[in-house]
């Protein structure tokens, strides 16, 4: 296959320190499709680059046992359809 699409997925991951960092380091290196990542400890973010899906690579770094989530982009839309789809009825 050559048409591999090309992916940034970016996720906020509660790192607290080297060691937090070099958790997720570790399973990204492993991840398949991942062609590079950055990890800003400070910010709490971490971009992956790669023909991956950004379901996957939620799934890896939650594996660490750190709070993951995605990042969430700044889209006013966004968070109110998301909380009205939460809810579950009694």
């Amino acid at each position: 296959h050559s048409c591999f699409l090309k992916l940034q997925v970016v996720l906020k991951v509660g790192m607290s320190c080297e060691g937090c960092v070099g958790a997720v380091k570790r399973v990204l290196t492993k991840m398949e499709g991942v062609e590079s990542f950055d990890i800003d400890i400070k910010e709490q973010k971490v971009t992956v680059k790669g023909n991956v899906t950004p379901d996957a690579v939620l799934q890896i770094v939650s594996k660490t046992g750190k709070k993951t989530a995605f990042w969430e982009t700044e889209a006013p839309a966004e968070p109110e359809a998301k909380s009205a789809e939460t809810v579950v009825a009694p």
